[in-house]
């Protein structure tokens, strides 16, 4: 069963406001880069019996699982298993049916995705979407701006508090293309980065967000394999700053060298959780991923 597919318009319209004429700095960044996270009581967040339909299909049929603040966290499963959905019900593009979806206590379900976002939630997605005519420092003041205060009319007469936030997001940006190793890109168009630059662009933009938590959809499809490597250390690297990560990922070595737990999919049902060890042993795994029934696997 494939999954409903979204053309995403989350970032056009707050596109044209970004274009950054100056030259920017060619000195080193300064070494803060991942906006600091505030600490969270209990569980970050809880997926809790959610149901979704489209008409006659279920693609998430009564799914529930939490993340604890910190983790790297895999959501996995065979093509169509609900994986993707799942991201966009926890993201506001999708509301559920049936259940309920909490982040850091609060109801996530029924809110905006600019509301979600705020909240501490960000991603990325299957398909690169940068902005190709931008700069990459530009696709990265673009998520910076989900923060800032200012109003259009503020924005439009360059009042104080405006230029003091753009030259702030601006600054921040850099530290965050230095942390994904794509500084030196800064200048150019996205459109003339390479895939591998793109997919680590597209990240630093989420985390020009400040998220809490931080949803990333087959981060290293189309990797080779130094490409994956450096894409594991990157996100180690983020949850050291803090940042928890919920990961989507078809590549099993990558899954099962990062994540510190595991939730499996089959057609929108939860068929198995626990550590990468108990998950790639469980016999109804082996059985969705070959296609073989449970008890010959």
């Amino acid at each position: 069963m494939s999954e409903p597919h979204i053309e995403s318009t989350e970032w056009e319209n707050e596109a044209a406001r970004h274009r950054v004429d100056q030259p920017f700095p060619t000195g080193p960044a300064p070494a803060a880069a991942v906006a600091p996270v505030r600490p969270v009581e209990g569980a970050l967040l809880e997926v809790d019996n959610v149901t979704l339909r489209f008409g006659g299909v279920v693609a998430l049929d009564q799914v529930s699982f939490s993340l604890g603040q910190g983790e790297i966290f895999g959501l996995i499963g065979p093509n169509g298993a609900g994986k993707t959905t799942c991201f966009n019900a926890m993201t506001g593009v999708y509301r559920p049916t049936l259940g309920e979806i909490r982040f850091a206590g609060q109801r996530v379900t029924g809110h905006k995705k600019h509301e979600i976002t705020r909240m501490g939630i960000a991603r990325t997605f299957q398909n690169i979407r940068l902005f190709p005519e931008m700069t990459a420092l530009e696709n990265v003041m673009v998520g910076a701006d989900a923060h800032h205060k200012t109003s259009v009319l503020g924005a439009l007469f360059q009042v104080p508090r405006h230029r003091r936030e753009e030259a702030q997001g601006r600054e921040g940006s850099l530290r965050l293309l230095d942390f994904v190793e794509v500084r030196h890109r800064a200048g150019d168009l996205a459109r003339n980065l390479s895939y591998g630059e793109q997919r680590r662009l597209e990240i630093a933009r989420a985390l020009a967000t400040r998220p809490t938590l931080l949803c990333l959809d087959e981060p290293a499809a189309g990797f080779n394999p130094a490409e994956k490597t450096r894409l594991l250390e990157l996100i180690r690297r983020i949850r050291d700053t803090g940042v928890t990560i919920l990961l989507i990922e078809h590549d099993m070595r990558l899954v099962m060298g990062v994540t510190d737990r595991i939730v499996v999919l089959e057609f929108g049902k939860k068929i198995a959780e626990g550590t990468p060890a108990e998950v790639r042993d469980d016999p109804k795994v082996i059985a969705a991923y070959l296609g073989v029934p449970a008890d010959a696997a």
